[in-house]
C-alpha cells in the first residue's frame, strides 16, 4: 500500500527490548497501514539501532531513568526531563502526528508529557503483570490503555483498558516450526531445547546450562540452542570448553551470545529455558512451546515472578525459583518433559492458549481510530 503522508504516528519505548520490540511491532503494522510513522527515542540507547534499522526517522530525546531519593542527581534528571518535553513539544508542532503510541518506560514519559500539553491523542501499552511507573502514573488522560494481563488492570486508573496482550513480530503467525528447524539447520525428527535470559544473558541460567550441555545433546539426543548473552559469551564459552572439548563438532549443538532471528530460535524449539520478561513469554508463547521459566528476581516491582505465575496459573509452564535453580533440578525437569510427552503437549497447548497474536492489528486499529 502506498504511503499517506495525511496519517503520521509517532511511536516511542525504548531502553529495553520488552519496550521496543512492542512498539515496533505496532509501527510496522501502521506502516503496512499505509501511514508515515516516526520513532520517539534515546540514540544512545538499542531503540536507535532497531528503528534505524527499519528506515524509521529517529526523534532523539535525551532522557534516562529517574534517580531514587531526593538529592543533587534528582534535581538535574528533572532540568532534563523539562528540556526533553520541550523537545518533543517541537518534535509535535514540526510533525504534527495524528497519535502517539507509547509503550512505557522513562523513555516515553517526555513524549507523554507533551500530548498532555498539546492535546495530542495518545495510547499506552504495558506488558507487564505490574505495569511499570510511568504507565500507572500517566495513563489516565490516555485514550486507551492496552494491556497484556488481566491482573494488571486494577492497577490503571483509566476505563478505557484493554487486555489485548502484546504486540509481537507477524511473522510468528507465518513460520511453522518445521521450516523454522529447517532454517536453522536442525533435525525435525529431534526434539529441541532452547535456553535463553534475554539479549544479555541471564548468569544463573547460563552456569547451570553450560554443565549439561554434553548431556543434553549427547545422552539424551537433544538438539540445544544455546544464547548465553553478548556481555557473558566469552567467559560462557571458556567454562564450555572445560565441559565439553568438543563442543565445536556437535551437530547438536548452535552457541551465539545472541540471535537476530529470535523468531525462527522460538519457532524451532520444542521446549524453552528462560527468564520471565513479559515479552519473552508472548513470543514464547506463541511458538507452541513448553516453557521452563526461572524469572530474574531483582526485576522492578517483583515483575517477572507475576509474569511467570500467570503462566503457572494457566498450567502453561514450569516455573523454578532462581535461587532453586542447579544441575539436578534443571535436569530431572528436562527427564520429565522428554519422558513424558503428554505433559510436554499439556504445556504446549495451554501456552498457546494464552497467545494473543492478534495484539498488533488490535493496537494499530486503535491507534489509527484515536488519530482520525
Amino acid at each position: 500500500m502506498s504511503e499517506n503522508y495525511n496519517n503520521k504516528y509517532f511511536v516511542t519505548g525504548g531502553g529495553t527490548g520488552g519496550h521496543i520490540y512492542p512498539a515496533l511491532a505496532v509501527a510496522d503494522e501502521l506502516t503496512n497501514n499505509g501511514a508515515k510513522v516516526y520513532y520517539v527515542g534515546n540514540k544512545r540507547n538499542m531503540e536507535y539501532e532497531l528503528a534505524s534499522k527499519k528506515g524509521y526517522k529517529f526523534l532523539h530525546v535525551s532522557i534516562k531513568g529517574m534517580p531514587r531519593g531526593l538529592n543533587p542527581k534528582f534535581f538535574w534528571w528533572g532540568v532534563k526531563l523539562v528540556k526533553a518535553i520541550l523537545y518533543s513539544i517541537r518534535y509535535i508542532k514540526k510533525y504534527k502526528p495524528n497519535a502517539v503510541f507509547a509503550t512505557g518506560g522513562y523513555v516515553s514519559a517526555p513524549m507523554i508529557f507533551a500530548c498532555r500539553i498539546t492535546g495530542t491523542p495518545y495510547i499506552m501499552h504495558d506488558c507487564d503483570a505490574m505495569p511499570g511507573l510511568v504507565t500507572r502514573k500517566l495513563s489516565r488522560r490516555a485514550k486507551y490503555v492496552t494491556l497484556a494481563f488481566e491482573k494488571a488492570k486494577k492497577y490503571i486508573p483509566n476505563k478505557h483498558t484493554i487486555i489485548t496482550g502484546n504486540p509481537i513480530r507477524k511473522q510468528f503467525k507465518t513460520i511453522s516450526k518445521e521450516s523454522a528447524k529447517q532454517e536453522m539447520g536442525l533435525d525435525n525428527s529431534k526434539l529441541t531445547l532452547a535456553i535463553m535470559g534475554g539479549s544479555q544473558g541471564a548468569k544463573s541460567i547460563n552456569t547451570v546450562s553450560l554443565e549439561l550441555l554434553k548431556e543434553f545433546t549427547q545422552e539424551l539426543g537433544l538438539q540445544v540452542i544455546f544464547q548465553t548473552g553478548k556481555k557473558n559469551f566469552d567467559e560462557v564459552i571458556e567454562k564450555v570448553k572445560q565441559y565439553y572439548p568438543a563442543w565445536e563438532q556437535d551437530k547438536n549443538l548452535i552457541v551465539k551470545p545472541y540471535f537476530d532471528n529470535m523468531v525462527t530460535v522460538l519457532k524451532a524449539s520444542d521446549i524453552v529455558i528462560s527468564r520471565a520478561g513479559s515479552l519473552s513469554l508472548s513470543e514464547i508463547c506463541a511458538s507452541e512451546t513448553a516453557p521452563i521459566l526461572v524469572p530474574y528476581p531483582h526485576a522492578a516491582a517483583n515483575h517477572q515472578r507475576l509474569n511467570a505465575k500467570s503462566l503457572l496459573e494457566n498450567g502453561a509452564c514450569i516455573y523454578i525459583e532462581d535461587a532453586e535453580l542447579e544441575p539436578n533440578r534443571l535436569r530431572e525437569t528436562i527427564l520429565e518433559l522428554i519422558n513424558n510427552p503428554i505433559k510436554m503437549n499439556y504445556l504446549k497447548q495451554n501456552s498457546s492458549y494464552m497467545a494473543r497474536t492478534d495484539a498488533t492489528q488490535e493496537i494499530a486499529g486503535l491507534v489509527q481510530k484515536i488519530g482520525k
